[in-house]
């Protein structure tokens, strides 16, 4: 039974943390007992609140789907990293790009394996979860490195090729391998994260560049 300590301490919580609370607490349910598994009465019982409480925060299941990948999202900087690879991008530094999303890939999937299993459920259901995230993060960042590689190869530094097929190339290396190790629990590579990003980074550039552009520059 809750004591009036506990009862004061609740009282006290910030609408913010209160937020907070409601956000982790709906990651580990999902996490533990699936969507189908885990209700907002389920929720609001591990939290200690009402059915009530989980409604003044987040009106609708999809409120609660994008507060936890914005979330998500501010816990692992993503903004400072989306920050990072325009820079990147703007000064043609193709390799800090991909090296960049690489690293960003390999570090997400050590860092937070229960969110990455979270939205493997998400699409193999078919739950909404996945589809905002698709929504939010996905498609935004699949249409950056595809503009991206899009101007490089009209510009003459990248071989023509299907660039979309590119951006895949690019985002499988670092994700297979990490699903492989994380997910799989099969570390099959004797080798750092950095020794993987220089040469995953190294492998597609070497697809991508293109070669003659190459030999006119060694010549000047």
């Amino acid at each position: 039974m809750p004591t009036a300590t506990s009862k004061s301490k609740r009282k006290r919580m910030t609408a913010e943390g209160r937020r907070d609370q409601l956000i982790q607490v709906a990651i580990d349910l999902f996490a533990k007992n699936g969507f189908d598994g885990t209700t907002t009465k389920s929720i609001a019982a591990k939290a200690g609140v009402s059915e009530a409480i989980i409604f003044r925060h987040f009106a609708t299941k999809d409120d609660l789907y994008t507060a936890i990948l914005d979330h998500k999202g501010h816990e692992s900087g993503v903004e400072a990293w989306l920050e990072e690879i325009r820079a990147c991008a703007e000064r043609n530094d193709d390799e800090a790009l991909f090296r960049s999303l690489a690293e960003k890939i390999l570090e997400s999937y050590r860092r937070d394996p229960q969110f990455q299993r979270l939205m493997f459920y998400s699409s193999l259901d078919g739950h909404a979860l996945s589809r905002v995230f698709h929504k939010k993060r996905g498609l935004p960042i699949y249409q950056f490195l595809l503009d991206y590689i899009t101007r490089r190869q009209r510009e003459g530094a990248f071989r023509k090729c299907d660039p979309g097929a590119a951006v895949f190339a690019l985002v499988s290396m670092p994700t297979y391998y990490s699903i492989v190790r994380s997910l799989f629990g099969m570390d099959l590579l004797d080798t750092t994260d950095s020794e993987l990003t220089a040469t995953f980074t190294a492998l597609l550039l070497d697809g991508l560049r293109n070669g003659k552009t190459v030999r006119r520059e060694k010549k000047r």
